[in-house]
């Protein structure tokens, strides 16, 4: 089973997952839409975002809007082919067991 080899441990977090799901589909998204979007806390949203940076899957932008600050974060190409990877060990994960 070589494949399994390609599993990302990144993504075994439901939240990680979807975080990479919505923003592999989007250009940008804000830390208030992804916190509303995917229903999290600050600190819960911020800790799994900060390990998905760590790993250079997402790059972070930070600038204001007026007098607010406004942070965005979006896939990097790293991030986009290690989802796309993980989503095929998953494919095959589910045929094999068909």
């Amino acid at each position: 089973m070589e494949w399994l080899e390609k599993f990302n441990k990144v993504f075994e977090s439901k939240i990680r997952l979807g975080l990479m799901s919505v923003l592999v589909v989007n250009d940008a998204m804000s830390f208030n839409e992804l916190k509303e979007l995917l229903q999290l806390t600050d600190g819960n949203l911020a800790s799994h975002l900060k390990a998905l940076e760590e790993t250079e899957y997402i790059e972070v932008q930070k600038q204001f809007l007026g007098r607010k600050p406004l942070t965005t974060y979006k896939a990097t190409e790293t991030g986009h082919k290690a989802f796309s990877d993980h989503l095929h060990v998953l494919e095959k994960m589910i045929r094999q067991n068909m």
